[in-house]
């Protein structure tokens, strides 16, 4: 990051609006499209106005046909413009999987890199106000696993515009993923325009005794977790990966070496995700190294908050794990942490 830009506090969700308006103005062929993209509250901020700054040609609502407008994405892709398709929640990218898996995924490959799908897909992910079993799932881990499509989740307001920025350049299609609980973290961000780069990682925090490696909100909870954890001596590093597919598997392998211990806290189910990739890496690249990993309850979401507490990590249960590997007080019970913006989220989506 240039420390020499001129920066400004703003949410995650101003963010993403900022890096998406300063591509709009300086590429004519990027346009976005979705469902409620010209609502009066634009997606979370996300898309606010900018139907009347860029014209309906260029932002502009959609039907419930994900599959079809999927299709429509890729085809102005092909013809050389950059789309920039907003899913109010990821769980319906499944209606556009042939599209995503089957053709933006390999037209590149399969044409010798004559064509390219240069199409963002953001799709929000997350908890909030008893959304249940089908509007809560976090689906990167099915992205990750085919190759031609990158898949890229920034926690932060500063990775969250430049990412954007960055997704939209690429020659080739991105999930671009974004947990409702962050739209309004805010973060110092700069004022003009900054790529962050796929398949570079952050460490957020330093630490010797264990490794914590989260994926979009978990790595806020982690943070939670390593201020709990400072009460019993234990000193965690928190890195924020961003970029999910390709991942920055140099920066944990590094970390891991350090530390010893590596716990990953999955924002999805831990089977075949995210955490059993992290997992397998270090297990065949690093030695000696103790791994424990945390998600999803092995259930789909239920709907009531006091269930959602025992289907979710949070920072209090994060703490305690990386303490027991850490061989710490196995009766140490921390404080419940305050989840600011869960208790205070009040919808619309």
């Amino acid at each position: 990051m240039d420390n020499t830009l001129d920066k400004k506090l703003i949410n995650y969700g101003e963010a993403i609006y900022e890096a998406t308006y300063q591509e709009m103005a300086i590429n004519d062929n990027v346009f976005t499209y979705g469902l409620g993209v010209d609502d009066p509250k634009g997606h979370y901020g996300t898309t606010k106005n900018l139907h009347r700054d860029f014209g309906n040609k260029r932002c502009f609502d959609t039907p419930l046909s994900e599959d079809s407008l999927t299709g429509i994405g890729i085809g102005a892709a092909l013809a050389g413009l950059r789309p920039i398709y907003v899913h109010q929640r990821m769980d319906f990218l499944l209606l556009c999987m042939n599209q995503l898996v089957n053709m933006a995924a390999k037209i590149r490959y399969m044409s010798s890199g004559e064509h390219t799908v240069p199409l963002v897909v953001r799709a929000a992910i997350g908890r909030s106000w008893g959304q249940g079993a089908q509007h809560s799932q976090a689906l990167h881990s099915y992205f990750m696993h085919i190759p031609g499509i990158k898949v890229i989740a920034p926690t932060t307001p500063h990775d969250a515009k430049g990412a954007l920025i960055a997704s939209i350049r690429d020659n080739n299609p991105v999930i671009f993923v974004e947990h409702r609980m962050l739209y309004k973290n805010a973060g110092y961000v700069p004022s003009e325009s900054y790529e962050v780069p796929f398949g570079k990682g952050r460490i957020l925090r330093e630490g010797n005794d264990i490794t914590i490696v989260g994926v979009s909100h978990t790595v806020e909870d982690s943070l939670r977790a390593a201020e709990l954890l400072k009460d019993v001596g234990v000193n965690a590093e928190i890195i924020d990966p961003i970029s999910l597919s390709p991942i920055d598997y140099d920066l944990i392998r590094k970390s891991v070496d350090k530390t010893k211990k590596l716990l990953v806290v999955d924002n999805g189910w831990s089977t075949c995700g995210f955490s059993s990739e992290i997992i397998t890496d270090v297990a065949i690249n690093c030695s000696n190294i103790r791994c424990e990993r945390m998600g999803f309850a092995n259930t789909p979401c239920p709907t009531t908050p006091s269930l959602e507490k025992d289907f979710y990590p949070n920072p209090r249960t994060i703490a305690v794990t990386a303490n027991n590997m850490c061989d710490g007080d196995s009766k140490w019970n921390p404080p419940e942490v305050t989840q600011q913006e869960i208790t205070s989220f009040k919808g619309p989506f």
